[in-house]
């Protein structure tokens, strides 16, 4: 730190108590002079050779024969003053980049300039400002924050516009012919100054007198706007919380955040080829809604977000909900428009050779481990789940084992949903989309509607026959996975049960299913299909379903209807069930 001392004469001031400061000496004072609760004890002599304002002041309380002057809104303070009082009696101060604005405030305030006397303290104060303090970077930085305790003066002295034009000049300096000191926390290699060397200095600035200095620097237009990006985040990690209680608090540190948050938005590069991280614009949107910034600076966020939702974490999407008391724990009903407006950016742009979007397939995998996460919610309506999951398209969804997860898991926390509820949210996904995996769990699942289990089973069985018959639609399952609802729980006859017999050749190899994972795997890579185990509820509705079919065969057999529904079956066992004809009641 630069630095510069005036006087040779040693300290000869003194205090008493907070109030009263003198100085030692032979004579007598006969001047009093108040500043703020301090009464400074001193003589007329010295002071008034180098203060005009104090001639005058001494002239006008010399008339009500007063010998006590008050000095109103000093700059500085009685610190300050007692500065410049010791300058007057010759007394040793040293200048540095914390009081040179205080002591060039208060200079200016007393007239102390080259018309009282020649070589003055306003005039060695202006030479050590311009030829050493401000030609450093960081006493630079410093006498700029120090402006702000000594306004209006420093803004009529133009100090604080000569700080941020020597700040701005030297943020654009090569690299290369940076030969001053700078903070930089952060890993660099080959010892090389970053191109970046500026920013964590900077951010020790209040952020009115960063955003003034940010202004000019962009005004340039000689810095990047990765680096001017690269500035913001070193800013906002700087100086926003990241904990949810500190910025929904409402004390002051929420009006700090809330001015931090819409500068460093103002800020934000405005041109297309600049895209802010995803992650740090989501961390600026959970600050504007947390703290009740203005609703503009949300709808601006937003609009740069959906450009690159597909981008985004599943983390930085939990943003809370700022309303308690029974309302959901994130805010759902954000990321809704977020996706919808995604969607409307995406397009069809960052398309394969297959005519895929890989940025909606990306959105879509994010939305479905999104929805994994708050199905914990309790307070999570079935409407808001089931509007989100119908937000993606379905081409941005070949696999459907995310959404099955959070059905899943929607479904374990809501177990008070009514029947229709449950299919209403088992119809999002497609059970043809599911991998073997996931059916195997799917039929063991107990919170699955049966009308889910129906379909899982039917696809799952079409597809270990090899694919050598048609798939049986959607609709027709669904019907008999509605006749198995209005069945269960009723006592199967003893008819349906001889028939369950006869049709044991039609059920999935149990046995074959209950070996070891290896067997398993090795037999479903061998023979092209997997076999699933089949927990109680779900084999007793296989078995009756096959059973449904098989009577539909041999009732529209003996009927000559032409319309009987095609069965999945092989020859000689349909041959053997043709004549027995049985009937369920």
């Amino acid at each position: 730190m630069k630095f510069m001392k005036l006087g040779s004469k040693p300290d000869a001031f003194r205090s008493e108590g907070r109030c009263i400061r003198f100085v030692m000496s032979e004579l007598p004072t006969d001047i009093i002079v108040h500043v703020d609760e301090v009464r400074f004890y001193l003589h007329k002599f010295p002071l008034l050779a180098k203060c005009n304002r104090l001639q005058q002041l001494v002239l006008e309380v010399v008339e009500d024969r007063s010998d006590e002057i008050i000095l109103h809104d000093f700059p500085g303070g009685p610190d300050t003053f007692e500065l410049c009082a010791k300058f007057c009696y010759g007394i040793t101060v040293t200048l540095n980049a914390h009081n040179v604005v205080a002591a060039r405030c208060a200079a200016e305030y007393l007239e102390m300039d080259d018309g009282v006397e020649k070589g003055n303290l306003v005039h060695k104060l202006e030479i050590f400002l311009n030829t050493s303090v401000l030609q450093s970077w960081k006493d630079s930085i410093i006498v700029f924050q120090m402006t702000k305790s000594s306004l209006p003066w420093s803004e009529e002295l133009k100090i604080a516009r000569r700080c941020i034009e020597c700040i701005a000049s030297k943020t654009l300096v090569d690299s290369k012919n940076v030969n001053w000191p700078y903070t930089y926390s952060r890993k660099q290699g080959m010892h090389r100054v970053p191109s970046d060397w500026w920013v964590e200095d900077l951010c020790e600035l209040d952020v009115d007198l960063y955003k003034r200095v940010m202004v000019v620097v962009k005004s340039k237009g000689k810095l990047s706007s990765d680096t001017i990006r690269e500035a913001l985040k070193a800013y906002a990690a700087r100086w926003l919380p990241d904990s949810h209680e500190a910025l929904i608090n409402d004390n002051e540190d929420t009006k700090k955040n809330t001015i931090v948050v819409e500068t460093i938005i103002s800020l934000l590069p405005s041109d297309e080829c600049s895209v802010c991280s995803c992650r740090f614009l989501l961390k600026l949107l959970k600050v504007v809604i947390l703290v009740g910034a203005r609703d503009a600076l949300r709808e601006e966020l937003i609009d740069r977000i959906s450009i690159q939702l597909h981008k985004a974490s599943v983390k930085s999407l939990l943003i809370p909900s700022k309303s308690g008391g029974g309302i959901i724990m994130y805010d759902v009903d954000l990321v809704q428009s977020l996706v919808d407006k995604s969607t409307m950016h995406i397009g069809t742009s960052f398309v394969d050779e297959n005519g895929n979007s890989e940025a909606l397939v990306a959105l879509g995998k994010l939305i479905d481990c999104y929805l994994s996460e708050v199905a914990n919610d309790l307070n999570l309506s079935i409407s808001r789940f089931t509007k989100l999951a119908q937000s993606i398209p379905a081409s941005a969804r070949s696999v459907h084992d995310g959404l099955y997860t959070a059905i899943d898991i929607y479904l374990k926390e809501h177990p008070n949903l009514t029947k229709a509820e449950k299919k209403r949210i088992c119809n999002l996904m497609d059970v043809k989309k599911l991998s073997s995996e996931a059916c195997v769990h799917a039929v063991q699942n107990e919170q699955l509607p049966l009308r889910t289990v129906v379909q899982v089973l039917f696809f799952e069985q079409w597809k270990a026959s090899g694919r050598s018959v048609q798939a049986p639609s959607v609709d027709a399952l669904a019907s008999r996975a509605t006749m198995e609802e209005e069945w269960d729980g009723r006592p199967v006859s003893n008819r349906h049960c001889s028939l369950k017999q006869q049709l044991g050749s039609l059920k999935i190899n149990v046995d074959e299913c209950r070996g070891g994972d290896n067997k398993r795997s090795k037999s479903m890579s061998e023979k092209g299909s997997s076999s699933l185990l089949l927990p109680s509820r779900s084999r007793r509705l296989f078995d009756k379903l096959w059973a449904v079919k098989v009577e539909t065969v041999k009732s529209s057999e003996t009927s000559g209807s032409s319309k009987s529904p095609t069965v999945c079956v092989k020859p000689r066992e349909a041959k053997s069930c043709r004549h027995v004809r049985y009937s369920i009641s």
